[in-house]
């Protein structure tokens, strides 16, 4: 069964490029409505993001559902930022 964005909502949007600053922009955008809770409670959630650039968006959605009774969150994505220069967004190097 799915569950979609009447579970978790964003009203937040915008291209911050740190961890930090998109932390900031995301923090709290994120909220499991009474249904969501009842749908997630004890359950195993899976998060599927197109592309992560820093993991604050991710991060902050997998937070919303922990909080909202979720047993797990797994995430999966289909492609990763790299900046140029060969470092991430969030400073890891990739060879």
């Amino acid at each position: 069964k799915s569950l979609t964005w009447d579970v978790c909502r964003s009203s937040v949007r915008g291209k911050q490029r740190t961890f930090d600053a998109r932390r900031r922009n995301v923090g709290g955008a994120f909220a499991v409505t009474r249904r969501g809770r009842e749908a997630f409670a004890g359950r195993r959630a899976v998060l599927i993001d197109d592309v992560m650039t820093t993991g604050a968006t991710v991060e902050a959605c997998a937070r919303a559902l922990l909080a909202g009774g979720a047993a797990a969150v797994d995430v999966l994505t289909l492609t990763r930022a790299v900046a140029q220069g060969g470092t991430d967004a969030v400073g890891g190097v990739h060879a």
